[in-house]
């Protein structure tokens, strides 16, 4: 089985997994500090933290499952996929976040991975053609790494015609691009799930909170794999005070805005190819020396992800667009790393 595995760097600018780089609110801090000795001895009670979260969502109760970050929901839903059939698998469109591979191996689907299209255009005849045995399909709006979204009204095509398969829609970075399936979709479409994270715009990476959000009858088969307390009380506590924070995540998002306008300006003035991005990163091509670029950048102690073997990506890196002072710190040093390299 292959694992996800980065490179974590010692001090400096991180900005290669997309991590809000201002760290949480100081509510969510403040409640972290409020936790006793009894908080921590006895098992967490999520009926708050999950009403909280369906009020954020917009949903109805029983419709959200939090998990232990979203990869947890990724996991569990091959899982439920997998569970009972023999020779099942999960289609990934590539490029894509390497754990959706992971856990269908984990659950034992084989991975049929779509090859990406000139310029990333969205494969939806392919996705269509697909055989029979797939019973997951991995689709994430917008994409990571390019950025880019899924053509409006694509996936409710995508779950009507395979209406046997689970189709999950990773909205990791819905906070930024403001688009989402939450809502009338998600009734219509019982095979249609999607799964969000805290661990981006809200900056509770390391607390590890996801959620899934579907219909409730389709939650009820996916939560009956999941273990009873995944979800630990500093998760728990943080979460709500992050959810009550919402001037906090609005001067996050904004600033991840202008980062990217910066990183746009940038590559234009340097005829730098790149993609407009509706996540909390841009994706770059940089050209056939990236891994070397990158390695220079990150010993100016600036981090960015060399992107160039994954699919489609050949030359390219990319760049977290957060904090507006990091971003310009990291673009004056890539500056002078490509100009070196010019000369």
């Amino acid at each position: 089985m292959t694992y996800l595995t980065v490179h974590t760097p010692g001090p400096g600018l991180r900005l290669h997994l997309n991590e809000n780089t201002a760290g949480c609110s100081p509510s969510v801090l403040a409640a972290l500090r409020a936790l006793d000795a009894t908080d921590t001895a006895f098992y967490p009670d999520y009926d708050a933290v999950t009403t909280a979260a369906e009020r954020w969502f917009d949903v109805g109760p029983g419709w959200v499952q939090l998990t232990n970050g979203l990869d947890e929901g990724l996991h569990v839903v091959a899982l439920a996929a997998a569970r009972g059939r023999l020779d099942a698998s999960a289609l990934i469109v590539e490029p894509a976040f390497e754990m959706y591979a992971s856990c269908a191996d984990a659950a034992g689907l084989r991975a049929i991975h779509l090859a990406p299209r000139d310029d990333f255009a969205f494969p939806l005849a392919d996705i269509l053609a697909a055989d029979q045995s797939v019973r997951l399909i991995n689709l994430t709006d917008p994409n990571n790494p390019t950025g880019l979204a899924i053509p409006d009204g694509v996936i409710e095509e995508i779950a009507v015609s395979r209406r046997h398969a689970f189709v999950l829609v990773d909205e990791a970075y819905g906070e930024f691009s403001k688009r989402t399936l939450i809502g009338a979709a998600l009734n219509r479409h019982r095979n249609l799930i999607v799964g969000r994270t805290f661990a981006k715009a809200h900056g509770l990476a390391a607390l590890r909170v996801g959620a899934l959000v579907a219909h409730p009858d389709t939650l009820a088969g996916i939560r009956r794999l999941l273990p009873p307390y995944s979800l630990n009380i500093c998760a728990v506590r943080a979460l709500l005070a992050a959810l009550e924070d919402r001037d906090y995540l609005e001067r996050s998002v904004a600033e991840s805005e202008q980062s990217r306008e910066l990183i746009y300006a940038f590559c234009r003035s340097r005829q730098i190819p790149f993609w407009r991005s509706q996540g909390n990163f841009v994706l770059m091509r940089v050209g056939s020396d990236a891994r070397e670029i990158v390695s220079a950048v990150a010993a100016q102690g600036a981090f960015v992800r060399d992107k160039s073997l994954s699919p489609g990506c050949a030359g390219c890196i990319r760049i977290t667009a957060g904090v507006v002072d990091h971003t310009r710190q990291c673009l004056a040093i890539l500056e002078s790393v490509l100009a070196t390299r010019a000369r």
